[in-house]
């Protein structure tokens, strides 16, 4: 079987407890005027400390704990878990970070790779504004760097990708003709039916955000303008599968006294095809009619292998099997578990 690539690996600084210059840059860029809210705490009964994010105050959404981003606990955990690759996102904070934080996270995360001896990938974070100074740390990590794409967030603040403002950048990706990775916010933008119940908000409002943005490109047209873009969306874009026939009705012959559903959808189809692919963000989470059902109604090769890691151990280490236990074909499990990855990211 050829290599088995997770395209959904986490990583931070191994630092940013311990360099308080750095941990203080991350934490001035949480928007507070926004009703986040950041504090660092003893994880209880650990000789551990957690970064803790909540939005608004009194509902966690993130949780960062410290000792999980060192090489060699990683190595040794792709080592046993049977992941031969990994391509590394930062999670979520790219949302806030400013350009100098990112210029720092993406010199430590070339270093950290490099010594994995072609173990590991990374993946460019800066501001998504299209500025100058951003376009040229994008060409830093990518000539310089050897990173393998860029990494986005499905919505900045309140405007989602389709936004006018995100243009002149997606244009610059589009023309580069590099991957672009899109993780999920802590919450979708009109998140407040959500929050009370912990698994809801932390789970589910992942996916309401996800499925509102990959919605909001396709129906948006900017697939129309920038073919070349291809977006891996994370939460199998929010179980996006289950909505596509939905959202892009097929035609009928029948005539109905009021057309209630724009069902002239153009190349919707072919861009949910050509431009909008899925990680499965930890496999074993979805169940096996789900993720046998994405594989159908998306198709194999629109499907990447991506674990989530360090989320939940069970996520990582029964991931591989998860796939590998699915009702499809050899052909469809060897592209999730590699061979898109592979293509994607040029990392035949």
């Amino acid at each position: 079987m050829s290599k088995i690539i997770d395209s959904n690996m986490h990583w931070l600084p191994g630092e940013l407890f311990s360099d308080k210059k750095l941990l203080s840059a991350f934490l001035d860029c949480v928007p507070k005027q926004y009703g986040v809210h950041t504090r660092v705490e003893k994880i209880e009964g650990k000789d551990l400390s957690q970064l803790i994010i909540e939005q608004p105050k009194g509902y966690v959404n993130l949780n960062y704990a410290e000792g999980q981003y060192t090489l060699e606990s990683q190595l040794a955990d792709m080592e046993k878990a049977g992941v031969d690759h990994a391509i590394f996102r930062l999670p979520v904070w790219q949302e806030w970070l400013d350009l100098e934080t990112c210029k720092e996270v993406n010199t430590r995360m070339a270093d950290y790779v490099n010594r994995s001896e072609g173990r590991m990938s990374a993946l460019a974070v800066v501001p998504p504004w299209g500025t100058d100074d951003c376009l040229r740390e994008v060409d830093r990590c990518l000539e310089q760097l050897g990173f393998r794409g860029a990494q986005i967030v499905a919505h900045y603040g309140q405007i989602y990708l389709d936004d006018a403002a995100f243009r002149p950048y997606l244009k610059f990706l589009n023309d580069l003709n590099v991957p672009v990775v899109v993780h999920h916010t802590p919450l979708p933008v009109d998140f407040n039916s959500v929050l009370p119940y912990t698994n809801q908000r932390r789970q589910f409002g992942r996916c309401v955000d996800q499925a509102t943005a990959v919605g909001r490109e396709l129906f948006s047209g900017m697939f129309d303008e920038l073919p070349n873009l291809r977006f891996i969306h994370s939460m199998l874009g929010g179980a996006f599968y289950a909505f596509a026939d939905m959202l892009v009705p097929p035609q009928h012959q029948f005539n109905d006294a009021v057309d209630r559903f724009q069902t002239g959808t153009g190349n919707l189809r072919a861009q949910l095809s050509n431009n909008i692919f899925f990680d499965t963000s930890g496999a074993p989470q979805w169940g096996k009619a789900q993720l046998e059902a994405a594989v159908k109604v998306i198709g194999g090769k629109n499907i990447l292998y991506g674990s989530s890691y360090p989320i939940r151990k069970d996520w990582f280490f029964k991931g591989i099997d998860t796939i590998q236990s699915l009702e499809i074909s050899e052909e469809d499990k060897a592209n999730i578990l590699g061979g898109n990855a592979a293509r994607i990211f040029k990392l035949e």
